[in-house]
């Protein structure tokens, strides 16, 4: 899995508004870009009462076993993982070789209706960030590797 790439502004509202159309045609209660280390990149919808930090962590070790999975049974790769609630359900799928798409929502709306637009939403987002990757093919960010307590200057405004 690759560095993600370093996003500005423009790549945050192409993200979210990818987001927001997702949350509008499905009904979810939040959908979020999430990298492979399990830091939360983005987010759109009512997540009051969500700690998206902890889900997006928790996500990404799920995606990841979930590989782990796919290897023990001579599968090359199982590209989502789906978890049903009795209110509320999870679909975490990859974007690319930089992160995940999760998209929580309710039950009545129904895994088929998020995996169907889930597919045009993870083209365009992984669309957008692989023009972050290619604008500045080494300036990606290991998120992994900053002290979340000292994160020094890595998130100052330039």
């Amino acid at each position: 899995m690759d560095t993600f790439p370093q996003l500005i502004e423009e790549d945050l509202q192409r993200l979210n508004k990818e987001l927001k159309e997702l949350l509008r045609k499905t009904d979810a209660i939040v959908a979020a870009v999430i990298d492979f280390g399990g830091f939360l990149i983005t987010s759109e919808g009512l997540a009051n009462d969500i700690d998206l930090t902890t889900i997006a962590a928790l996500s990404s070790g799920t995606y990841l076993a979930n590989q782990s999975i796919a290897n023990l049974v001579n599968e090359t790769n199982f590209s989502s993982v789906y978890q049903q609630g009795e209110k509320q359900s999870i679909f975490i799928v990859s974007v690319d070789e930089y992160g995940l798409l999760a998209v929580i929502f309710a039950n009545q709306s129904g895994v088929g209706i998020v995996k169907h637009h889930a597919a045009k939403a993870i083209r365009h987002i992984a669309q957008q960030l692989d023009i972050a990757h290619r604008r500045d093919p080494n300036g990606g960010l290991d998120l992994s590797e900053i002290d979340p307590d000292a994160p020094g200057d890595v998130f100052k405004k330039q």
